[in-house]
């Protein structure tokens, strides 16, 4: 059985998943998921099971490729050393190389930082149809002590996939609910999840509700005239779900103030893990896609004194004024999407980012939270590009900024000195389709680059080979 865990309480979670119904669900996944092949000149393709590389124990130094750092410029014929997962030493062909150590030519080659995606499920869900396969939501409206660092599947065959198209780092991050959860950062390489965690809590997740949408039922119970004798319960308000999202804060911060102030309380592990948003120790991150959401979840963040990222932002353009001025960044999903409404430009979605770029809004793109569409991320900021978005500022948006947001940017993000050694090795930018990832590493690990569809890849090109066979004789 899979458990979200505090200190102070464990319990499990809705979806739980035993051993034998993850492996069913693994086997189910490969005849279902979306094909993606990025080719990679560097993958084992003959290998059926990705197994992962031992802590770095050996210096590689890295030389002759174009060092692209993010933060600090780009280096050509650039040298990059790692050593015990960690960027020792960076710089161009003076860089001395350590006694030892593995040299790896990369010349014509390009490095770049691992990407990051800042909104996934990628190790919580495997097939979004099997409720079995998921680990996302959690029962009720308020779970900030959902942790899903605990509940990651490492064998989930996602990760293979994501880590093909550069990116090496993603946010797990719970559903459901009003507040879902806090989102966990995991490198996508390990044995356990204890090797993936980079930190367990990144930031508490809020669901800010709609108030164009209509009232939800209380207990989710039955709509009026079905079943049980019971009187229908009136549904929920758009004021009365901001109204509770504020009580449960109000409570939290009592509780935090009476453990300050060494009163006798009775532990409660909801709100013990609300004290570092309610301390600004981590961002308090809010759903909201629409004006009316987003502009009162600023409202209330301020009220609150909690540090603010809007999370979806479909409409964050149209608060980009507002959005400036409070310094409030967001994370875009969804940015190759349909027009929502009739009245919406065909390109809104695609051209956002570069309207947030031009209006000084901080910004971060992401997937669209869905662990099958993972891989796309590159993608996705590299349609942004075509749509105006200045491209270093589309690598930024997959790296650095996701980064700062969670709170990991002294360790990922950007190639500098001291930073974890996560890291990909390509042809050309990350942002664009042709491009191939001809190896990553990850905390110095070199990574095995063989995922499922590359498996998929080579073995119906030898069902086309073999019929071609039989077709020449």
């Amino acid at each position: 059985m899979r458990f979200l865990s505090t200190s102070n309480r464990t319990f499990p979670m809705h979806s739980a998943l035993s051993t034998a119904a993850r492996a069913a669900a693994f086997t189910a996944s490969m005849l279902v998921a979306g094909v993606a092949v990025t080719t990679v000149t560097a993958a084992r393709s003959d290998a059926q099971v990705v197994i992962p590389t031992a802590a770095q124990d050996v210096p590689v130094v890295l030389k002759g490729a174009t060092i692209h750092t993010v933060t600090k410029g780009t280096i050509t014929n650039g040298t990059i050393v790692l050593e015990r997962g960690k960027i020792t030493a960076i710089g161009g062909a003076e860089v001395a190389t350590p006694r030892g150590a593995k040299v790896v030519d990369v010349t014509g080659k390009h490095i770049y930082p691992g990407l990051i995606d800042a909104y996934s499920t990628v190790g919580i869900t495997e097939i979004g149809a099997v409720d079995v396969s998921n680990d996302i939501n959690e029962l009720g409206d308020f779970n900030p002590n959902a942790r899903p660092e605990v509940a990651i599947n490492v064998e989930s065959r996602h990760i293979g996939t994501t880590r093909s198209a550069g990116v090496l780092v993603a946010f797990a991050t719970p559903g459901g609910g009003l507040i879902s959860g806090l989102s966990s950062a995991i490198s996508l390489e390990g044995w356990t999840w204890e090797e993936m965690s980079m930190k367990g809590a990144a930031a508490l997740n809020v669901n800010w509700p709609d108030p164009n949408a209509r009232p939800r039922r209380f207990g989710g119970g039955p709509p009026p005239g079905f079943g049980g004798g019971q009187p229908p319960r009136a549904p929920k308000t758009y004021a009365e779900q901001v109204e509770e999202i504020r009580n449960f804060f109000g409570e939290a911060r009592a509780y935090r103030d009476a453990i300050k102030a060494g009163q006798p309380v009775r532990t409660d592990s909801r709100y013990a893990a609300m004290i570092p948003a309610l301390n600004g120790e981590i961002p308090v991150v809010v759903a909201a896609d629409g004006v009316a959401q987003i502009n009162d979840a600023i409202t209330w963040a301020k009220q609150e004194g909690v540090k603010l990222v809007i999370r979806g932002g479909r409409n964050a353009i149209k608060v980009a004024p507002r959005l400036k001025a409070e310094n409030v960044p967001v994370i875009l999903t969804a940015t190759m999407s349909a027009p929502s409404r009739s009245d919406d430009a065909y390109d809104e979605a695609y051209a956002t980012p570069a309207a947030l770029y031009k209006a000084g809004v901080k910004f971060a793109i992401a997937g669209d939270g869905d662990a099958l569409y993972s891989y796309r991320l590159p993608w996705d900021a590299g349609v942004a590009v075509a749509f105006g978005l200045p491209e270093e500022e589309a690598l930024k948006a997959v790296t650095i900024n996701a980064a700062e947001f969670m709170g990991v940017a002294d360790k990922v993000g950007s190639l500098e000195v001291g930073k974890e050694a996560t890291l990909v090795i390509t042809t050309g930018t990350p942002l664009d389709m042709t491009t191939n990832i001809v190896q990553s590493y990850i905390q110095g690990r070199e990574i095995d680059m063989n995922d499922m569809q590359k498996q998929f890849f080579k073995k119906y090109m030898e069902k086309i080979n073999q019929n071609k066979k039989k077709i020449a004789s």
